[in-house]
């Protein structure tokens, strides 16, 4: 039986799994590293300690891959002149770039793909006002619906100079997961955030990242282990359920992803193990040894790595360094100092892991993607450790505590 039919077999029903609402963390700790974290280690099995002891953990010259995507308040609010409210969640920017980057930092109109609550109550080609202060001046900010069926929005604004994304972060309201089933507060917007973000674009936080602070940094540093950034936008896509009983039907999201030619040069370089620090940073990376892989193999050169690719049939397969190299050497040859592209990768048991030795993660929703990745990471041990994460009084979901696991063999 070839791979891509064995995982047709996947039932949705073995990864569903029962979490008492009183499990979900509702609201962050005081203290981002004193969270709790299971770790997992194949046969030496389960132990318990806190995040600050994570450094403890890892061992000397590996590297951690972090996502430093930053999370913008996506969710905007206006007013109809009936006094109708009209919510508008940012998806995906479509004009005048679909890149996330250059779309953030323009200073003239944008167009974007859209959720809209209340919908039925605003008009096709209707503009909606709001008026914002920003460093002392006032900016009218216009949404105009442009497009029902596909929900494209059109905003534009007065203060040639001042880029989207300030208007954002001056209007906009913090994009909570829609299982924390409450409004945002102040604290919301510095803590749904991780301490190393930088490039505005995420509707969601890689929350596996939310338990590190400076501390545990100087110790990693301390024990020499090496960083590495690249940038995976979480898109809404992440929340949404599979609803089909054959996993592989899952229409699975696509999400941007821009990294550097200097991460791309040392990850290619770099020896010695690889922890991804979220399942959006082994999503990139196992979707950048693919993207090498086509270009070994002569295929099309756009960054682009459907959501079965890695389940297809190939003669031979490279190793990490040989994937990486070859994106090094497109880069090079071509002059780019960052690659864009996008990824579908959908990562379920039978997948073979081709960069990731470790991944720092949370604990996932139940009959989810990300639960079908962590049961490919853990060899199907999935189950047996959330078992003991909710008898041990663990914390789950984007607030709650997390895991270090290990790949196998």
């Amino acid at each position: 039986m070839t791979l891509l039919k064995s995982i047709q077999n996947i039932r949705l029903t073995d990864y569903e799994y029962t979490l008492p609402d009183e499990k979900i963390a509702k609201f962050p700790l005081e203290k981002r590293d004193e969270s709790k974290l299971l770790h997992y280690d194949g046969s030496k099995g389960i132990s318990h300690h806190a995040f600050r002891e994570l450094p403890q953990l890892i061992p000397e010259g590996s590297m951690m891959v972090f996502n430093n995507t930053k999370v913008i308040p996506a969710r905007m609010i206006f007013q109809r002149e009936t006094g109708a409210r009209i919510e508008i969640f940012l998806l995906k920017p479509i004009l005048p770039s679909t890149v996330i980057n250059e779309v953030m930092i323009n200073t003239q109109m944008v167009t974007w793909e859209c959720m809209i609550g209340n919908l039925k109550k605003w008009k096709t080609g209707e503009t909606l006002k709001g008026a914002i202060e920003i460093q002392g001046q006032l900016i009218e900010l216009k949404a105009t619906l442009t497009d029902r069926e596909n929900r494209l929005v059109q905003f534009d604004w007065s203060g040639n100079l001042v880029p989207f994304v300030s208007l954002v972060e001056a209007s906009g309201e913090v994009p909570l997961p829609p299982y924390l089933n409450r409004k945002a507060t102040p604290e919301d917007k510095p803590r749904y955030q991780t301490v190393y973000s930088k490039k505005e674009g995420a509707v969601a936080a890689p929350t596996a990242g939310l338990h590190f602070t400076e501390n545990v940094f100087d110790q990693l540093r301390d024990k020499g282990i090496k960083e590495e950034y690249l940038t995976l936008h979480v898109s809404a896509g992440t929340f949404q359920p599979i609803k089909s009983e054959v996993i592989s039907e899952h229409n699975m999201h696509s999400e941007q992803v821009v990294v550097s030619f200097e991460s791309i040069t040392n990850i290619a370089a770099h020896d010695a193990k690889i922890v991804a620090v979220g399942t959006t940073s082994m999503r990139t990376l196992e979707s950048l040894y693919w993207y090498g892989v086509k270009l070994l193999h002569n295929q099309k050169s756009e960054f682009l790595i459907e959501k079965l690719f890695p389940y297809g049939s190939f003669e031979s397969l490279p190793n990490r360094t040989e994937s990486f190299s070859a994106i090094s050497e497109y880069m090079q040859k071509n002059d780019l100092r960052e690659i864009t592209g996008s990824t579908e990768i959908f990562i379920m048991p039978g997948y073979n892991f081709k960069v990731c030795d470790g991944l720092v993660t949370n604990f996932h929703q139940p009959s989810s993607t990300l639960v079908l990745l962590i049961a490919a990471f853990t060899n199907g041990k999935w189950r047996d450790i959330y078992d003991t994460a909710l008898s041990q009084d663990y914390r789950f979901l984007s607030y709650g505590d997390s895991n270090l696991y290990w790949k196998e063999g």
